[in-house]
């Protein structure tokens, strides 16, 4: 899959690919579940996918790494989830984790 939102340095992906790309994974599935031109039991499937990819997104909100991956990464950082439009209170949350933390390192 490629998309210009997935940016990559190199062949192996990183932390900071992970959830710009279950996003778009997210944003197809939802697009295909609501399709009429395929089968009802096409959409369904599509759905148990989706709703597969969110219990593994929810580990990812669980998980500091993620945050912080995101937070520093040079082509993400905190503009990517404003121009993907998540909530304010988790954009505030990342920043203040990734601060923190630098914080209590240096």
């Amino acid at each position: 899959m490629h998309d210009s939102r997935i940016m990559q340095d190199s062949a192996t992906p990183n932390l900071a690919t992970v959830i710009p790309a279950m996003d778009l994974i997210d944003e197809k599935l939802t697009s295909y579940s609501r399709n009429k031109k395929y089968s009802p039991a096409i959409r369904a499937a599509v759905r148990l996918a989706k709703e597969t990819l969110n219990r593994y997104y929810e580990l990812t909100d669980r998980s500091e790494v993620y945050h912080i991956a995101m937070v520093l990464h040079p082509h993400h950082k905190l503009a990517y989830f404003k121009t993907a439009r998540w909530e304010d209170d988790w954009i505030n949350t990342a920043e203040t984790l990734v601060r923190d933390k630098f914080a209590h390192a240096y």
